[in-house]
């Protein structure tokens, strides 16, 4: 369900954090100071968020859908 998905996506954010952090070590770029910092507009940041996390949702549900019908063709 929905909680499922915010999850997925914390973890999916979390991921892609720790992963542009450690690319970036070494290569002079501030990266704490750049995630950290509070984005002017936060309604174009709410709507990012938004758009991340139903992209994300219609990933999972195409994947889900994809998945029966393989279990139906299967059977």
């Amino acid at each position: 369900g929905a909680r499922f998905v915010h999850v997925v996506y914390c973890f999916a954010r979390y991921v892609m954090i720790e992963d542009m952090r450690k690319l970036s070590v070494g290569t002079g770029i501030p990266f704490a100071e750049a995630v950290k910092r509070r984005p002017k507009d936060m309604y174009i940041a709410k709507a990012r968020h938004r758009v991340a996390y139903n992209k994300l949702l219609q990933i999972l549900q195409r994947e889900d859908f994809v998945m029966q019908e393989y279990e139906k063709k299967a059977r």
